[in-house]
């Protein structure tokens, strides 16, 4: 005959609040290595207003790049093209903890540019897309990865270390692209 041992109902009690205290414990830590987790992505830029202006610079910089500053980061524009448009997500600022536009010296940022020709629709243009490096000390400079070859070896070549993960990811910032899809509506006459 086999004999079970029953805990006095109080012990039952205990042992189910232990249990529950404890998974709210690892709950609450996973929670909190998530948001520092999340928050050590986040501080590459510091505050949320500096990402906000670098993508703003950036797109000034490649908006109002001549064709001629174009063919020499890669797009191939032609003159009656229109007008290019782009969007902007920066993902990575040199030097690192820069919390100022003023500090930074390289910008690191997904971009896609679009241009507005006769007839064209956002979804029908000519683009231009992927990671870029602008130096916006002195006269900003652009510097996108050669094409062909190795292309993730050439984003890596691009971009320092810690930016290679964000760099290949591809551009997330559904907002910026459609906030360029409405300047582009806006353009195109």
């Amino acid at each position: 005959m086999r004999r079970t041992l029953r805990l006095p109902y109080a012990w039952q009690v205990r042992t189910r609040a232990a249990v529950l205290v404890a998974a709210s414990a690892a709950v609450l830590v996973a929670v909190a290595v998530t948001v520092v987790a999340l928050a050590a992505n986040a501080d590459e830029f510091g505050p949320p207003e500096l990402k906000r202006a670098l993508a703003l610079r950036v797109t000034q910089v490649l908006e109002q790049a001549t064709l001629q500053e174009h063919r020499e980061h890669g797009h191939h524009f032609g003159e009656h093209d229109g007008q290019v448009v782009c969007a902007v997500a920066p993902f990575g600022v040199h030097p690192e903890g820069a919390v100022k536009v003023a500090e930074v010296r390289w910008v690191y940022a997904h971009h896609m540019c679009a241009v507005t020709g006769a007839r064209q629709s956002w979804a029908t243009s000519v683009r231009a897309a992927g990671p870029i490096a602008v130096r916006l000390a002195g006269r900003p400079t652009v510097r996108v990865p050669a094409s062909g070859g190795d292309y993730a070896e050439q984003v890596r070549a691009l971009v320092p270390e810690r930016c290679h993960e964000a760099a290949l990811a591809g551009f997330a910032d559904d907002e910026a692209i459609e906030e360029a899809r409405r300047r582009f509506d806006g353009r195109r006459g």
